[in-house]
């Protein structure tokens, strides 16, 4: 797999858990095993990863009244990490967001 985090998932949850734990959330792709995210992490931003815990999320179901009648769907799966670095790391994520911006837009010009 090229590379599994998706985006980071940026919550009050989530921050509290980085300040308090220094743990990170991200989105990653359903598909991912824990020691590709371990080794995507560390080659982006440069950091030590102590552990990476995953946690499988089912999509909700929704459902749409209509004239015709009910109409039932429901949301993707997904997946999200919870990453742990080793004491005094840190992950800034508007730099390593950035850097992959960059590559985009050189990419289509």
């Amino acid at each position: 797999m090229r590379n599994p985090l998706m985006q980071p998932w940026l919550t009050e949850k989530s921050t509290g858990l980085t300040e308090q734990k220094g743990q990170y959330v991200f989105k990653v792709k359903s598909a991912a095993n824990k020691t590709e995210i371990k080794a995507a992490v560390e080659a982006k931003f440069g950091v030590d990863v102590a552990s990476v815990r995953t946690v499988n999320c089912l999509g909700k179901t929704k459902r749409q009244f209509t004239r015709k009648g009910v109409l039932a769907g429901k949301k993707n799966d997904w997946k999200k990490a919870f990453i742990t670095l080793k004491e005094g790391q840190a992950i800034d994520y508007y730099s390593g967001s950035t850097d992959q911006g960059e590559e985009k837009k050189s990419n289509k010009g």
